[in-house]
């Protein structure tokens, strides 16, 4: 047990000491926490303000179409388009906006004229608002209760909320595309971590193989010992590794939080109620919202139904639980060759499940608690993903308990294989080995 527990140190520090290692821990919380801060800032961040020139001729809109603030500005000059057009690189216009006259007939499309390209939230604010004023004043020419229509639209639009029914009769909120995402992130994160440290393994033990040093330790250790200490001393640095970019994300993100996002707000919704008087002299009112609700509060809000402590226990589990039993076979794998490029043939029955599983965890999120997803993620090779992804939607504790039993009993099994190859393969030079010679190595006596 010393001799294992001292190649564990070695395999621990060796890494952890590397400045990839070191360079990837500092960069990857910074990457994250951007990913989650970057967004939110830049929805933050007021645009240039663009002038715009109205030649409104069909003599409906003048004067009323809504600015945006810090976004757009209109001003409407008694002039023609051809004279606005003529004169519009002397003047600080950004750009023209024209309005044929039978516009409200459904003539002519609007036209924008423009120096430089103006931004896509800009373009799509002036047709918006002036689809919308158009219908209005439609709708008012007809003597339509416009507020009639309004109040139909915006109570027509259903939020869909769902809630888990338990047995007791109590309920709790859910949210399917959070656990979706949750999931599938989880997922993912398992998979990239079980080949990066899984090669890790299989590269080290080529290269102490390559090298001859294995001879040197294989002197004082015996074979089963030095798989599982390079096994385990590369698991507890993924571990780490791990744990660091929570602690790291969570730290940036929190001193984001009090920084670059102190003015976030997040709750408040204003309306204001606005009169429009069209060039027909036609008035109608509407409720105009001017700030809608920030989406992120509903998400914060309805992460609370997520069992947080539960989904991380069970992440370190099932990384740990899949780590181990995968790489025990890249082990075996970079002991029975001599160079790189001959474990294609071995790697890629090993990866298989590995991949499949992370296809089928897409079908899965589709129908949490089908049979497919239930068999997916007990079976060893496959439940470390499968079962991260259904695990925000809620499973039954004896399902959670099979897989893991199931998945501790395939890490063994695996061992066991691995352990047979590697103490014949570790030593075995200048051979091309075939499946039919691992077969062969699985029942050597000694």
């Amino acid at each position: 047990m010393n001799k294992i527990l001292l190649i564990i140190k070695r395999e621990y520090l060796s890494r952890v000491k590397k400045k990839s290692f070191i360079i990837m821990t500092i960069l990857g919380p910074v990457l994250m926490a951007g990913i989650m801060v970057v967004p939110i800032w830049l929805s933050m961040q007021k645009a240039e303000k663009q002038k715009v020139e109205v030649i409104d001729d069909s003599g409906l809109f003048k004067g009323l179409i809504p600015e945006k603030d810090g976004i757009v500005h209109f001003d409407y000059p008694p002039i023609t388009l051809d004279q606005a057009t003529k004169g519009f690189y002397d003047t600080d216009y950004d750009a023209i906006l024209w309005m044929p006259k039978n516009i409200i007939e459904g003539g002519q499309a609007i036209k924008i004229f423009y120096k430089k390209q103006l931004g896509i939230n800009t373009e799509e604010y002036m047709g918006t608002e002036i689809s919308q004023m158009l219908k209005n004043t439609i709708l008012a020419f007809n003597k339509v209760n416009i507020n009639v229509i309004k109040d139909a639209e915006e109570h027509s639009k259903l939020k869909v909320i769902t809630e888990k029914l338990e047995t007791s009769g109590k309920s709790e909120k859910t949210n399917t595309g959070l656990f979706m995402g949750i999931g599938l992130g989880a997922g993912v994160l398992i998979y990239l971590f079980i080949f990066l440290y899984g090669v890790q393994v299989m590269r080290g033990v080529m290269e102490e193989k390559t090298n001859r040093i294995v001879e040197v330790i294989l002197s004082s250790v015996k074979p089963f010992q030095l798989m599982m200490g390079k096994i385990v001393g590369v698991a507890l640095v993924g571990l780490t590794q791990f744990v660091l970019w929570i602690i790291l994300t969570t730290t940036l993100y929190s001193i984001a939080a009090v920084t670059v996002l102190k003015d976030v707000d997040m709750k408040q919704i204003q309306q204001k109620e606005q009169t429009y008087t069209t060039g027909a002299d036609l008035r109608y009112t509407e409720m105009k919202k001017i700030q809608k609700p920030n989406a992120v509060t509903e998400v914060l809000n309805d992460f609370k139904s997520v069992d947080v402590k539960a989904i991380v226990l069970c992440f370190l589990f099932y990384f740990l639980g899949g780590y181990l039993m995968y790489s025990a076979l890249f082990a075996a794998v970079g002991a029975a060759v001599d160079n790189e490029a001959d474990t294609q043939q071995f790697m890629l029955p090993i990866t298989i499940p590995l991949v499949f599983s992370f296809f089928i965890a897409q079908a899965i999120i589709q129908n949490p608690e089908s049979p497919m997803a239930f068999w997916f993620s007990i079976i060893p090779f496959t439940s470390p993903i499968v079962m991260m992804v259904r695990l925000p939607f809620g499973v039954p504790g004896w399902q959670i308990a099979l897989s893991m039993g199931l998945l501790v009993l395939g890490f063994l099994f695996t061992t066991w294989i691995a352990g047979r190859i590697y103490r014949t393969g570790i030593l075995m030079y200048g051979k091309k080995v075939t499946w039919k010679e691992l077969g062969k190595w699985l029942f050597y006596k000694g």
